[in-house]
């Protein structure tokens, strides 16, 4: 349980004071031996802890998943193969997994999702990464409108779409090749831009280099840059600005 359902938890009568006091000492980490689960990560941030299933162990993912399902009833995890949801699956029925960005969850039913975010991606071929984004922005409740295939090299289809970008609390703007299309969405909205450099492209590209570098020396105001392919970090920055911009904390 967060702080939040403790108290209420509290206020019910459902737990007693002593009670309550000896959930808050339990720690912020809970020890597995081969890892330290950060069970008061959601009380600190808003956001509970996130499993990053590439090279991770059956047996070790499959107990993380456990854990985390039991003290917040849902898990959400990055990068997985179908063979880990094949696994996940075997015990947990309800789990969905997207192939395309690789998102691994078991998802609460009925979630709110507030406010607007817009995923913008430059070409079809950053979908992945827009997925991941997108859909660990729609994870932790926020509304997500997708706007796809709207690069440069052919730009009235971004400006047809434009409106619908300027009504967003936060844009993010996907882009692999040279990544120009933060740098040209950052000047025609006044809401902060996250740029995500993937690494489509060919050799000169250098697996995102050229993007990554384009979105950091962008002229443009406004842009914050994200790592190469990092779809959930952009998402994730994504939720806290629109969170802030519905008057929304923890």
């Amino acid at each position: 349980m967060d702080m939040i359902q403790i108290l209420e938890e509290v206020k019910s009568g459902v737990l007693t004071v002593e009670e309550a006091a000896a959930c808050f000492k339990q720690g912020t980490f809970e020890e597995m031996g081969y890892a330290k689960l950060d069970t008061g990560r959601k009380s600190r941030t808003g956001f509970a802890e996130v499993v990053f299933c590439s090279k991770k162990e059956d047996s070790h993912l499959l107990h993380i998943y456990s854990q985390l399902y039991e003290k917040e009833g849902e898990v959400l995890g990055t990068r997985a193969s179908k063979e880990q949801y094949e696994l996940i699956r075997s015990r947990f029925p309800m789990a969905q997994y997207d192939p395309i960005s690789g998102i691994l969850k078991i998802e609460k039913a009925g979630k709110e999702r507030i406010g607007k975010i817009a995923v913008c991606t430059a070409g079809t071929a950053d979908i992945s990464v827009a997925e991941e984004a997108a859909q660990t922005a729609e994870y932790f409740g926020t509304y997500v409108e997708r706007i796809y295939d709207v690069g440069v090299s052919g730009l009235h289809r971004l400006l047809s779409k434009l409106e619908r970008i300027q009504e967003a609390n936060c844009v993010v703007a996907v882009a692999g090749m040279e990544g120009a299309l933060a740098s040209v969405i950052g000047g025609l909205v006044s809401r902060p831009v996250i740029a995500v450099p993937t690494s489509v492209g060919y050799g000169a590209n250098f697996h995102g280099l050229s993007a990554l570098l384009t979105m950091i020396n962008s002229c443009a105001n406004g842009i914050a840059v994200v790592n190469i392919d990092n779809g959930y970090g952009a998402g994730y920055m994504a939720t806290q600005i629109n969170r802030l911009a519905v008057g929304k904390g923890l």
